[in-house]
């Protein structure tokens, strides 16, 4: 299998080259990163649990997914590839807002992202993938900022910078 490449930015988003993902993660060099968030009709989140075999942040809880874009690939198609890839469904995405965060693992490795948040609406199961997925679970948005409160270490640590720029987000503006 090819080794695969994340997009190289500056903070503006522009393209400064490639680089294979895992020396990213071990140089912290900022690169184009995308986090999809599926609600239902209950505005309630769709969260996975990392697989128990992934080298970093396993069994830890997320959003619905996350991963790099790859070159000649926008944002959306991006996101839609990804969320069939580990959860085995397709809805319409839509792009929220940008950031760039920078998140050290345990591992030695750093998150040094500039994520493009995006939010979709789904209502039934999804059909993981057990390669990235051991679990998934509807969890109330409110239900998740609390449950983030008092049990940090269940959480990815990206999740937890993410979801509270995502919940800022929807504080102020009407999707």
């Amino acid at each position: 299998m090819l080794e695969e490449h994340v997009i190289l930015v500056n903070e503006r988003d522009e393209p400064i080259g490639l680089m294979p993902k895992m020396e990213a993660h071990e140089k912290a060099v900022l690169h184009r990163a995308f986090s999809v968030f599926v609600l239902n009709s209950k505005n309630e989140i769709m969260l996975q649990q990392r697989a128990h075999h992934k080298y970093h942040s396993p069994l830890l809880w997320t959003n619905t997914c996350c991963s790099h874009q790859r070159e000649g690939e926008t944002n959306i198609q991006a996101g839609s590839r990804r969320l069939y890839e580990e959860m085995g469904f397709q809805t319409e995405l839509k792009e929220l807002f940008h950031f760039i965060y920078k998140a050290p693992f345990d591992n030695g490795l750093t998150e040094h992202e500039l994520d493009h948040v995006m939010i979709g609406y789904y209502h039934e199961d999804p059909k993981i993938n057990p390669d990235e997925v051991e679990a998934w679970k509807w969890m109330p948005i409110e239900a998740v900022k609390v449950d983030i409160q008092n049990h940090p270490d269940l959480y990815t640590i990206w999740f937890k910078i993410i979801f509270d720029e995502f919940y800022h987000f929807l504080e102020e503006h009407t999707l």
